[in-house]
Parts: C-alpha cells; structure tokens; sequence
C-alpha cells in the first residue's frame, strides 16, 4: 500500500494486523497509547467494554462496571485525533459519542459534522470491508485543514452474518450456537479483528488529513 505519510495505530492488538506495516508505528498496550504525544496522525481503536451495549459486564456479571471506565483512553484518542488529524473506530451506537458531545451519524451512511472542532462522523459497516459480519462501526474524522473525508460505501452489507442477536445471561449465550438465520456466530477473536482493507482504509484517511 502507498506509504506517503507516517501515522500512529493507537490501541492496537500487539503483533497484529497494524505491525509490520510500512509508514505505521503500532502502539499496543505495553506503550499506553494514552502517553502518544504526536507528531503525526493517528488511527485509534480505543478500547470499547464501558462504552458498548454491556457496558456494565452484562446481566451475569459479579462486578458492575462503571460507564466510560476505560481508564481516559477514549479522552486521549480523541485529543490525539484533534491535535494531530486523524480517525477514531468504535462500535456503532458508542456511548461514548453522548459522553464527549459528538454528534451521532446515520445508520444509513454519510459523513455529518461531528462536533465544533471542524470534525466529520459516519456509520460505515465493515462487512464491506472484508469482515465476516456487517459490523456497523462509527467513525470521527478531524483533518488539520476544512477537507472532508474520502466517499466510503454506505449502507447495509447484506449476506453476513450477525455480530450479536442479544442475549439476557450468559447461559443463554453459551447454548445459542448459531443466529436466527442458521449462520454460524463469530468468536470473540473473529468479532474484534480489523480486515486488511478495512485498516487499510482506515490508515489511507488518517494520511488524507492535510
């Protein structure tokens, strides 16, 4: 892939799909991604357990977490991408867009204005992008100058498989073996892992910011 612009992967996997990238310097969790201090643009993948659907550990859970307990790493993703330019990943329906203000996107695609620091959101879904499942995403954009992001391919990916139908305990989790359409559920592993074209995107718009 083109390399003509260095950037930062933040809250990456160690040894995954960002290292050995040419151009990338990969930021897992032995380097805290949190201490990044520039100078060049980032994709980040701040982690997303207190922001999603289960953000209290689910209905089995022993300990109740607390909401937006990531330990300030969304915050720092988001000042690394308004300071350096750049693109923040997260599920779709992030509660973490409420917390910090930012406007929510339409499921239906299309970049919109993300908040009054000239960034743009989206929903994109990563099926698209080579995933196995739709994976609805959502997408905070800030370049260093008023450019707006490159066109992606918007809307529903039909023909995959389901990410989650819900489930009210773990019991219940653990007996559904496949998804209401016969289609065989994703690990954990498969679930979470980012698509070579996928992070090839994401790194193609982190290198577009001026």
């Amino acid at each position: 892939m083109h390399t003509s612009k260095q950037i930062a992967a933040l809250y990456v996997e160690h040894g995954g799909c960002y290292f050995g990238v040419d151009g990338v310097d990969p930021w897992d969790l032995e380097r805290d991604a949190r201490s990044y201090s520039g100078p060049h643009p980032v994709v980040a993948h701040p982690p997303c357990k207190r922001w999603g659907r289960y953000w209290s550990g689910g209905p089995s859970a022993k300990v109740r977490r607390k909401l937006g307990d990531d330990l300030g790493c969304f915050d720092r993703a988001l000042w690394a991408v308004r300071t350096f330019g750049g693109v923040i990943e997260h599920p779709e329906a992030s509660k973490a867009w409420t917390w910090f203000g930012l406007n929510k996107p339409p499921r239906s695609g299309g970049w919109v204005v993300g908040d009054e620091f000239g960034s743009w959101v989206c929903c994109v879904e990563q099926g698209h992008y080579g995933h196995a499942a739709r994976k609805a995403t959502w997408l905070y954009y800030r370049g260093l100058v008023s450019t707006r992001p490159p066109e992606l391919i918007w809307g529903p990916c039909d023909g995959k498989v389901r990410l989650d139908p819900g489930f009210h305990s773990t019991e219940e989790r653990k007996a559904a073996t496949v998804d209401q359409r016969g289609c065989e559920r994703l690990s954990a592993k498969q679930r979470l892992a980012t698509p070579i074209p996928f992070r090839d995107l994401l790194i193609s718009i982190a290198r577009g910011v001026v």
